[in-house]
C-alpha cells in the first residue's frame, strides 16, 4: 500500500535536496557532441528547424518524449513473446487485460499513434455548427477538430497564462467561461468537453481531481459528452497525488480510476503514456464505441492491432502496469522540478510551477528584444541548439497559424521546450543543460530573429525551414570561442 512516507524527497548528507534515479541503467546508446561550428552549420542546414536537425548531430534530443522514453526491461522481454497474428492475437487479449485492469475501461479501440485517435474522434462527434471546449488546445487535437468544420473553445484559468506562478493546477477549466460557452452554443452543440492531462502548450501542467469533478457534473446536468486526453496521465496523476489534499494516502489506481469515472471516453498516445509506440481509444460506454468502431478497420487496420506491432502491443500492455507504479511517474516531474526551481533562483524565466513533460523556458521574456513576428521561440531553440548541442521544441508562434488576412495569430506565450524523455537522462546532463542555459540568458542580447523562407500551410512547425534576420549567429559563435576557448 502506498502511503505518504512514499513521497519524501531523499536528502544526501551536505542538505542538498537532489532527484534520486529508482533504476540503473543496462542498455546505453553512444552520444554525439559536435564543435560550435558544425552546429551552426547544422542549424542552417535545418531551416533553423529542430525538427529537421538530424539526431546524429545532436547531444540531448530534448525535443520530445513522444516516442523517446526509455522502456523497462520487462518490457523490453514481453516484445520475444508476441503473437504475430493478424486476427485474434493473443497479445491483444493482453492489452485489453491491461485496458480493463489500469484505466478501468470495457471496451478499446487501438490506432498507431495519438493524432490517430484524435482524427477517428473528430470525425466520429465533429461537424460544421458545433464547438469543443477544452482547458488548452493541441496543435493536431485542434487541427482535426477545426478540419470537421467545428470549433475550439479554450476555457483555461486566469492563472494558466501566467509564467510565474505558485498556483498547483494552471491546468484547470474555468467553471463560468465553461457555462459561457454553453449557454452561447447551446448545449446540443457541443461536441464533447475535451480535458488534456499534462496541457502541453502552456508547460505540461496539470489540473486537479476537484476541477474535473465538477465540469463533469456540469456536462452530466446538459447531456455533454466528457473526453480526456490521457497521453500525459502518468504526470497529472503524480500531481494530484503530491498536490491535491486528500490524495496523498490513496493509491494511484484508485486517483486514475477516479479521474476515468468522470469520463464518457479517453485517448492516448502510447509514445508517452506506456513509453511504446502505439495509442487507442478507450470508454464504458457502448453506443459511443460503436460509433468510433468501424472507422479503424478503414484508417487503421484490424481491431485487435489498430496499426502496431504485436512486439508493441506486448510492450504496451507492459507498460501500462507500469503507470501505477509511482517510482515510474515521480522521475520526470521530479527530474524536471530540479531544472525548473534552479533556472528560477537564478532569474531565468521558466514556467513555474514546474509540471509534466518537460522544464519550459519563457521566450517572450528571454528574449524581450524580439517581437513575436520575428519568432522568440523559435529563435531561443535555435541558439540553444547551437549552444549547446540540445535539441528543444518551439512552442510559440511558429507553432500556432494564420489567419484570413495571412497574418499570424500569436501564440498566447512563446516557450522553448526542453522534454523530458522518461528515464533517459543523467542528472549530469541535466546540469549540463542548466549551465548551457545560464551561459545563452548572460548572452541573450546576441540572439536575433527569425523569418519564413519554406512556409507550409497546415502545421508549418513540422517541416517549415527559416533563416536569421541578420549575423546574429555568427555574433553568438564567437562569443561562446571567447568564453570556452576549444571547448565543446
Amino acid at each position: 500500500m502506498e502511503n505518504f512516507e512514499q513521497l519524501r524527497t531523499v536528502k544526501f548528507y551536505s542538505g542538498e535536496v537532489t532527484p534520486l534515479e529508482m533504476h540503473k541503467v543496462r542498455v546505453v546508446q553512444k552520444l554525439n557532441l559536435l564543435p560550435i561550428e558544425e552546429r551552426k552549420e547544422s542549424i542552417f542546414g535545418a531551416g533553423f528547424n529542430t525538427f529537421l536537425l538530424q539526431n546524429k548531430d545532436v547531444y540531448l534530443d530534448m525535443l520530445t518524449d513522444s516516442g523517446t522514453n526509455a522502456m523497462s526491461d520487462n518490457q523490453v522481454a514481453a516484445m520475444s513473446v508476441a503473437d504475430d497474428s493478424y486476427a485474434g492475437s493473443a497479445s491483444y487479449t493482453k492489452l485489453e487485460k491491461a485496458i480493463s485492469d489500469v484505466f478501468n475501461q470495457k471496451f478499446f479501440l487501438p490506432v498507431h499513434q495519438g493524432r490517430a485517435a484524435e482524427h477517428i474522434i473528430a470525425k466520429s462527434f465533429c461537424k460544421p455548427g458545433t464547438v469543443v471546449p477544452m482547458n488548452y488546445h493541441f496543435t493536431t487535437t485542434k487541427a482535426h477538430i477545426e478540419m470537421m468544420g467545428s470549433a475550439v473553445e479554450e476555457i483555461y484559468t486566469d492563472e494558466a497564462l501566467k509564467t510565474k506562478s505558485s498556483f498547483p493546477f494552471k491546468g484547470n477549466m474555468d467553471i463560468n467561461k465553461l457555462n459561457r460557452v454553453i449557454e452561447k452554443w447551446g448545449a446540443e452543440n457541443v461536441a464533447y468537453i475535451r480535458f488534456e492531462a499534462g496541457t502541453n502548450l502552456i508547460g505540461g501542467q496539470p489540473f486537479s481531481m476537484a476541477n474535473l469533478r465538477e465540469v463533469s457534473a456540469i456536462a452530466k446536468t446538459h447531456g455533454i459528452m466528457v473526453l480526456m486526453d490521457i497521453s500525459l496521465i502518468n504526470e497529472n496523476l503524480y500531481f494530484i497525488k503530491v498536490r491535491e489534499e486528500g490524495y496523498q494516502n490513496k493509491p494511484i489506481k484508485d486517483i486514475l480510476h477516479e479521474m476515468l469515472s468522470y469520463t464518457d471516453f479517453s485517448y492516448f498516445s502510447g509514445r508517452k503514456v506506456s513509453c511504446t509506440r502505439g495509442g487507442g481509444i478507450c470508454t464504458n460506454n457502448h453506443d459511443i464505441y460503436m460509433k468510433m468502431r468501424d472507422w479503424v478497420p478503414l484508417y487503421e487496420g484490424f481491431l485487435t492491432y489498430g496499426g502496431m506491432s504485436v512486439r508493441e502491443i506486448e510492450a504496451m500492455s507492459v507498460g501500462l502496469y507500469e503507470t501505477l507504479d509511482f517510482n515510474v511517474i515521480s522521475h520526470s516531474p521530479t527530474f524536471i522540478k530540479y531544472l525548473v526551481d534552479s533556472l528560477d533562483k537564478r532569474g531565468i524565466p521558466v514556467i513555474t510551477p514546474s509540471g509534466g513533460l518537460g522544464c519550459h523556458l519563457d521566450a517572450g521574456q528571454f528574449l524581450s528584444h524580439i517581437p513575436q513576428t520575428q519568432y522568440p521561440a523559435g529563435a531561443l531553440a535555435a541558439a540553444m541548439y547551437i549552444c549547446s548541442g540540445i535539441r528543444g521544441m518551439e512552442r510559440g508562434t511558429i507553432s500556432s497559424v494564420r489567419d484570413e488576412n495571412g497574418d499570424d495569430v500569436l501564440a498566447d506565450v512563446e516557450l522553448l521546450r526542453l522534454a523530458f524523455p522518461r528515464r533517459v537522462f543523467t542528472l549530469s546532463q541535466i546540469k549540463y543543460a542548466e549551465d548551457r542555459i545560464q551561459w545563452l540568458y548572460d548572452n541573450r542580447h546576441l540572439v536575433g530573429g527569425l523569418e519564413w523562407t519554406e512556409e507550409p500551410p497546415v502545421l508549418r512547425f513540422f517541416v517549415g525551414k527559416l533563416k536569421p534576420i541578420g549575423d546574429w549567429v555568427e555574433k553568438l559563435v564567437a562569443k561562446f570561442r571567447e568564453d570556452f576557448g576549444d571547448s565543446l
